[in-house]
């Protein structure tokens, strides 16, 4: 997956279309992120104690990686990720500008 953990992502498709975030959690099997302040949906909550009331909690839900873009932390432009490989370990960097992610 090439999207990772704080990551800044852009929507391109849904109706989050064009909005940015932070990822805060990735689902590799699932091939699905949770992005922080995006695709909301309210969860209804019961009371847990006697008197208090029952509420509403907007969570995020998971989006598919297909419907989003990685942005270049370094020419903050939405991009593809590309792999290169330094020794044994593969690096990550912009399609765009060139530069290691």
């Amino acid at each position: 997956m090439k999207i990772k953990k704080d990551d800044t992502i852009l929507v391109i498709t849904g109706k989050d279309k064009g909005k940015q975030g932070k990822v805060i959690k990735v689902m590799p099997k699932e091939n699905r992120i949770v992005v922080e302040g995006l695709n909301l949906y309210y969860k209804h909550t019961r009371p847990k104690r006697q008197g208090e009331k029952g509420e509403k909690v907007l969570v995020p839900r998971p989006i598919s990686v297909s419907n989003t873009m990685l942005i270049c932390p370094s020419c903050k432009v939405p991009t593809r990720v590309g792999y290169q490989a330094v020794g044994d370990i593969n690096s990550r960097y912009c399609k765009k500008c060139k530069a290691a992610i």
